[in-house]
């Protein structure tokens, strides 16, 4: 028996349901193209089973326990570390049981949609949680991840992976993945270079940071010229193991273009922990257009996540840290602040440059005018706080009309939770499959034409554009 219904996202409109059913049929099995999942690359290299069902899917999950930590839950309860050390709830019975009692408050919700679509069709579960049958829904995912079929390369198989991208810092050394490649398994996990913590002042340990990026790249980071070799050597070492694409977290899309003599200066007073506050925001900026060059150079794709007031907060952050359910989207300019670096690269046919955003205003208004005639400048849809079925929606209806299907580069899952990667695209492919529709029955569209997109949408961009 199925709780998730077969034609969930699909118009209610007959007609238009038809054509969204056929597009989905034709396109809902393809491979997965995952170019910026949060999943950990020791997953795969260890290959070891998942621990529990709660640390596989709601420890981890910062969709799930943001919720809960707004009704009143405290984060200990769920099994989230503290800094600190104070112990929280590591029995994940009575983590899934608390859980279970508070799935009511995601109803409606992307988040359920996700949880819903993973039990049933991955755990084989007939019926929603409850309560009642939690205890009766743990034995049962329990014992399906203590089988070989549920370790995490048998997964990635299962899902029909074709690549994943994680998420990898500047500092890390890329153990895993070298361990990937040696073991002989054919699965593609492809680092994905982020240097967030190398490249904002503001980022705690900052100074440190650097003096370690220079051990690990074999270059003096004392120097303006020091400190770019040594990023060029740490993007040369993941593209050796694999990486196609950079990846930037930055509180604004704010960039800059100065010259190599007021660069250097501004770095030397940002390495000695003199910057004020507008020099800091200037370093940032200046090295997005930085990142952005040398892209250009080497050939990896580029992607700006701006526009998130991270650790909103204090106290939270001081007892958590990063990635706790406090990043806030705030407004962003991107005509104004993406120009410096669109004046350097943003005709250069070598540089790909993907923008995200957690402001959907600036949709119409800004991101699609820019994707729309910069070629080197692409939308990544439906991120974060608008990965769900009307966020898709939404980027769709106010994006194509100016810069078109082929603008932007597929659907970006942005996950840490490995399960729902499925559940995920599996959304994506129905809203894209039913916005195609209303577009073919609407005569706007014809639907030979239809169905190239939604294959394009659900496979073919994604694997374009991050040269995968």
């Amino acid at each position: 028996m199925a709780f998730v219904d077969p034609n969930y996202l699909f118009p209610a409109d007959p007609s238009v349901r038809t054509v969204a059913r056929e597009l989905y049929d034709a396109v809902g099995g393809l491979p997965i193209i995952s170019p910026h999942g949060h999943t950990d690359p020791r997953w795969y290299a260890e290959n070891a089973p998942f621990p529990d069902p709660a640390q596989l899917l709601i420890v981890p999950d910062h969709y799930i326990f943001r919720m809960l930590f707004s009704q009143g839950h405290r984060l200990e309860d769920f099994g989230v570390p503290t800094l600190d050390g104070t112990p929280v709830e590591t029995d994940g019975r009575r983590i899934w049981r608390r859980f279970a009692k508070s799935y009511y408050l995601f109803r409606g919700t992307p988040t359920r949609a996700w949880l819903d679509y993973t039990l049933q069709t991955l755990f084989g579960l007939a019926e929603p949680l409850t309560p009642d049958n939690a205890d009766g829904q743990y034995d049962r995912i329990a014992e399906c991840l203590a089988s070989e079929a549920f370790r995490p390369r048998a997964l990635y198989e299962r899902f029909n992976i074709e690549a994943i991208a994680t998420t990898d810092g500047a500092l890390d050394d890329l153990g895993s993945h070298e361990a990937i490649r040696a073991s002989g398994w054919r699965g593609r996990v492809l680092p994905t270079y982020r240097p967030d913590a190398v490249v904002d002042p503001d980022f705690e340990g900052f100074a440190e940071n650097l003096d370690r990026l220079g051990e690990v790249a074999g270059t003096d980071t004392g120097t303006w010229s020091g400190y770019l070799e040594a990023h060029r050597r740490r993007r040369a070492a993941f593209r050796a193991l694999g990486a196609t694409a950079t990846d930037h977290g930055h509180p604004t899309a704010d960039t800059a273009n100065l010259g190599a003599a007021e660069a250097s200066r501004l770095f030397d007073r940002v390495r000695a922990g003199r910057a004020e506050p507008g020099e800091r925001a200037l370093f940032r900026a200046q090295m997005l257009t930085e990142m952005a060059r040398m892209s250009a150079e080497d050939g990896m794709v580029m992607q700006i996540h701006p526009g998130s007031l991270r650790n909103h907060s204090a106290p939270m952050f001081a007892r958590f840290g990063r990635d706790k359910g406090f990043d806030i989207p705030t407004r962003t300019d991107y005509v104004r602040a993406l120009q410096p670096l669109l004046d350097a690269v943003g005709t250069d046919p070598a540089a790909t440059v993907v923008v995200f955003t957690l402001d959907e205003t600036s949709y119409a208004r800004e991101l699609a005018p820019l994707a729309g005639v910069y070629p080197a400048l692409r939308l990544g849809p439906a991120w974060w706080f608008h990965d769900s079925p009307e966020g898709m929606r939404r980027f769709r209806e106010a994006t194509t009309e100016t810069a078109g299907f082929y603008n932007t580069v597929g659907f970006n899952d942005d996950t840490r939770a490995f399960p729902s990667i499925p559940a995920r695209h599996d959304v994506a492919r129905r809203v894209d499959c039913t916005f195609l529709a209303r577009l073919v029955t609407e005569h706007r569209l014809r639907e030979d034409e239809a169905h190239e997109l939604a294959h394009d949408l659900a496979y073919g961009l994604a694997k374009k554009a991050y040269r995968l």
